[in-house]
């Protein structure tokens, strides 16, 4: 016969050790190190000081991450205590082999006056809006804070900035500037999702901070529709902590790399063609910039704009989501973001490729960062001025 719920708590409450709530108390000064195993509703409603939210439903798979050092002393709590002596048995069949759990848990701990906050941070609907996030050892309660005080500028609200845009904003990054001069037009309701066609003959910023609004009332919009300028980048672009490039010209896109590079801020690059689209990341002075990559543009007749070639509809939203990922990377300090490679796609084969490059020391952008490129409005040769 199988054994119910008690008859497991019981058998884990035997083969593990408790700590009596007065005895942690004395030593709060100089506590071991306390996982807190409830929810994280329960955990935002109240917790010990110090504690370290690892709900049981994923102890097993973020134990590693979160308390790496199997010798250490760990203190495992619940609202009572039969979650956490569960919790504290898997523990030790892990390996770890100074586990104890509180007794009468949090509930006794704090109906007995003994002292308890309310973590800061992500509270109320946050904590479950984020709830998959913080699951995530890598991005944990920490990434989310960051990424609710990062700052992010999309450069274009079209096909590649509309994925991009609502998938930040999902995200919970903090602050979204979207640079675009543009109004809606129905041709681009094939691929520009975040208008629809109430929109269409609206201005491009404010139909994306009306859709971005509604996803996440918690990310703020800074909307800029204006053409990006050699007269305004800098300052449309300063106090930002990453770039996502979403401009469809080659003029934009050298004058971005100039702007990133007086600013030091990297920048996402991504573009689409037809049926293919590729993504980059760069990072100034730390690797090649978009000239290192591409020196001169190519011919028109070699690139013609999505107009006169077209491009299937869901390839912007395939390399717009690629460069919100590159985004969330930088923004957390995790991965391996695509600085000196470019991740190119092609649709009609469903094949990724990867090209490596390297920083060229006599770019004419980056070579010498003791002299930064001088900022002009390209025209379509967007040949380096004085050269």
């Amino acid at each position: 016969m199988a054994a119910d719920y008690q008859a497991l708590v019981t058998a884990a409450k035997a083969e593990t050790n408790p700590i009596d709530p007065s005895e942690l108390e004395r030593r709060l000064g100089d506590p071991p190190l306390l996982v807190d195993v409830r929810e994280v509703d329960e955990y935002h409603a109240g917790a010990l000081p110090g504690a370290v939210l690892v709900p049981r439903g994923v102890l097993e798979r973020d134990a590693a991450g979160a308390l790496p050092d199997t010798g250490a002393e760990v203190v495992l709590y619940c609202a009572g205590d039969a979650r956490s002596a569960l919790a504290a048995r898997v523990l030790q069949e892990m390996g770890y082999i100074s586990v104890r759990y509180l007794e009468g848990g949090f509930d006794a701990w704090r109906d007995a006056g003994r002292p308890w906050e309310v973590p800061a941070g992500l509270v109320d609907d946050g904590a479950v809006r984020y709830s998959r996030h913080l699951r995530l050892p890598e991005v944990g309660e920490k990434g989310q804070l960051r990424l609710r005080e990062s700052r992010v500028a999309l450069i274009g609200a079209g096909g590649l900035g509309s994925p991009a845009a609502l998938y930040l904003a999902a995200a919970g990054v903090g602050t979204l500037g979207i640079v675009d001069h543009d109004r809606v037009d129905l041709s681009n309701l094939q691929r520009q999702i975040l208008h629809d066609n109430s929109d269409v003959g609206r201005g491009k910023v404010e139909s994306a901070r009306e859709t971005i609004a509604a996803l996440n009332p918690d990310v703020r919009v800074v909307g800029v529709a204006e053409r990006l300028a050699a007269g305004n980048a800098l300052d449309v672009l300063a106090g930002y902590d990453v770039v996502v490039d979403g401009a469809d010209n080659f003029p934009t896109r050298y004058l971005l790399n100039d702007a990133s590079l007086h600013l030091g801020i990297p920048v996402v690059h991504g573009s689409v063609f037809r049926f293919e689209g590729q993504v980059t990341v760069f990072t100034p002075y730390a690797g090649p910039c978009y000239r290192c990559l591409f020196p001169e543009p190519p011919p028109p007749e070699l690139a013609p704009n999505c107009a006169d070639a077209g491009v299937l509809g869901v390839l912007p939203g395939v390399i717009g989501t690629l460069q919100a990922t590159e985004a969330i990377k930088l923004l957390l300090g995790i991965g391996e973001p695509l600085v000196g490679r470019l991740l190119t796609y092609d649709a009609l084969t469903a094949e990724f490729s990867t090209l490596r490059f390297g920083r060229n020391p006599a770019c004419p952008a980056c070579g010498d960062p003791e002299h930064r490129p001088r900022l002009v409005d390209y025209d379509a040769s967007c040949r380096v001025p004085g050269i």
